[in-house]
């Protein structure tokens, strides 16, 4: 019996490629899931690149949170084998790279976080604006340098609901030495609750029973923001 090959994006519509659309109309014209799609090269026997791509997107989140999974979740999503996980592992790389300002022909070097102003100046632009509350943490090697940001959860319009395991799992996942906790106040008013400092307090202590030291807790804003560490509310 013939074997079945994959699908290809030769087997798409014209209208449905992305690299005839990249060349003739240029890669903004792309959704997210189309350029994706062209890093994908190609699909399986039943699906196309295009169609994983939209999977990805769909059940994976967003292109941030999909930059955060590692090797092994990657190749959870349908259509995605090792070469496929390896392929956008090397993009969120080279995506970081040129955020932070790399220079591809020196060492890479990452952000060195010297204290909560650092830290805000780096979290205050993602989150300050949002109208609703997220969690996130910044984790830091031995020398302070970020290594990444991590988004651990969403909530409603006031809340946003954190479970350590999930923080400690990023940070064991980094290999991280410490990290930063960090929300935002859509209300404006970065003054943290009652919960906040308690919150605060527990994961402090777990972070020293898991050996990742919790250094800070950030809280950003609209107006401002501001260091429970710096404003006295943390040991």
């Amino acid at each position: 019996m013939k074997e079945e090959r994959k699908l290809n994006m030769q087997d798409l519509p014209l209208a449905d490629r992305p690299y005839e659309k990249m060349e003739s109309c240029g890669s903004s014209t792309l959704t997210e899931a189309e350029l994706l799609s062209v890093i994908l090269c190609s699909g399986t026997r039943h699906i196309s690149a295009l169609d994983i791509a939209r999977h990805l997107l769909g059940s994976g989140g967003s292109l941030k949170e999909l930059s955060e999974l590692s090797l092994e979740e990657l190749q959870e999503f349908d259509g995605i084998g090792r070469v496929k996980a390896l392929r956008l592992w090397a993009l969120f790389e080279l995506s970081r790279r040129l955020c932070y300002g790399i220079d591809s022909g020196k060492k890479a070097a990452r952000p060195l976080i010297r204290g909560a102003s650092d830290a805000i100046d780096i979290m205050a632009p993602q989150l300050g604006d949002l109208p609703r509350e997220e969690f996130h943490i910044l984790m830091l090697d031995v020398r302070g340098r970020l290594i990444r940001t991590a988004r651990i959860s969403g909530g409603g319009l006031a809340n946003a609901a954190v479970y350590p395991r999930d923080i400690f799992r990023e940070a064991v996942k980094a290999n991280a030495a410490s990290l930063i906790l960090c929300h935002n106040h859509p209300s404006g008013d970065p003054s943290p609750s009652r919960d906040d400092l308690e919150t605060s307090e527990e994961l402090i202590k777990l972070g020293r029973l898991m050996g990742v030291k919790v250094l800070d807790h950030i809280i950003v804003s609209q107006r401002n923001s501001l260091s429970l560490r710096e404003k006295g509310y943390l040991d």
